[in-house]
């Protein structure tokens, strides 16, 4: 036995061991490039040399969204939560309660309130993390609330999509959803409150073919992947190469499928100018600070000369 290399060495090497976090550097799905974690949570979550815009989750979107990140959550109602009882390699009611369990969320879609350059306007966001963001009976309750509480308070209605499509778990009745969405924005618009739309990566299925493209406003962020089926399902059915960037944001822009493409970091003013546009609401004004005060001199106490007198008597 070598005391020198069994026993000192292996305790020089604990002592001295670094502990390096798992996410300390992200890897770019576009160009492979490896970005510090901390460069990419700083610049809203876009990878900074190739602008590819990563994946959000509710509370990241609502903070990034909103002044000063503060917002009202609004209560969602329940729904059932495996009506059909359905298993495939694990029970739905399972699925349900990991995706909780990893997200937080009761559903895949949260609704918030609060102001965005100071107006006022309610906000639901679908979580791609929580079942791919699928459109389901909870899911949708939250979107008829979120479009529900808009209308209550005479505020725009925005979306943030992200989704597979809808809920195979739930079958038929995760179908049913569509036209019952799509009513609310139909009463949204006799409400004549803005519904705008902000598709982003992806948002696919019956999302799409329902409330996702149906907007007053279409707003996609770039390079999203926008569709009803995926490009290898259509390439499959239809035996033909797909033309470049088939189904991107600016593919579907060009086609006049959405209104703009918008980068992550012009998305909120862009948000706000849309709602101050559509309810005919004044640009706030801009508050400049008050111009600082010049110290005042110190003061002055003028002492009246004092003249000194001698006594005669004194003398």
């Amino acid at each position: 036995m070598n005391w020198i290399s069994d026993v000192v060495r292996p305790k020089i090497k604990t002592l001295f061991r670094r502990e390096v976090p798992e996410n300390l550097w992200i890897k770019c799905p576009e160009t492979g490039q490896m970005v510090f974690h901390k460069d990419v949570e700083a610049n809203l979550n876009v990878i900074p040399g190739s602008n590819y815009h990563m994946r959000l989750g509710a509370a990241e979107r609502l903070k990034i969204t909103f002044d000063d990140g503060l917002w009202e959550d609004i209560p969602l109602p329940e729904a059932a939560q495996d009506p059909l009882k359905f298993r495939d390699e694990k029970r739905y009611t399972d699925r349900i309660r990991d995706a909780r369990s990893k997200t937080g969320l009761a559903d895949a879609i949260r609704v918030g309130v609060g102001a965005i350059e100071g107006s006022p306007v309610t906000v639901a966001v679908q979580d791609i993390n929580f079942i791919g963001g699928s459109l389901g009976m909870a899911a949708a309750e939250a979107f008829i609330q979120g479009a529900r509480t808009a209308i209550e308070r005479a505020t725009p209605f925005v979306i943030f999509t992200a989704s597979g499509g809808a809920r195979m778990q739930e079958g038929i009745l995760s179908l049913m959803q569509m036209p019952r969405t799509t009513i609310l924005v139909d009463r949204l618009r006799e409400a004549r409150l803005p519904y705008i739309v902000v598709l982003t990566n992806p948002t696919t299925g019956g999302v799409t073919a329902s409330y996702a493209m149906l907007g007053d406003v279409q707003i996609a962020e770039p390079g999203a992947l926008i569709g009803f089926a995926g490009p290898r399902v259509i390439e499959q059915t239809i035996r033909e190469k797909l033309p470049e960037g088939f189904q991107r944001s600016e593919y579907l822009y060009e086609h006049g499928m959405v209104d703009m493409v918008v980068h992550r970091h012009e998305l909120k003013a862009t948000i706000a100018r849309l709602c101050r546009f559509l309810t005919r609401q004044p640009k706030p004004p801009v508050v400049e600070p008050p111009p600082e005060e010049a110290e005042a001199p110190a003061e002055t106490i003028d002492v009246p000369a004092v003249s000194a007198t001698v006594d005669s008597r004194a003398s």
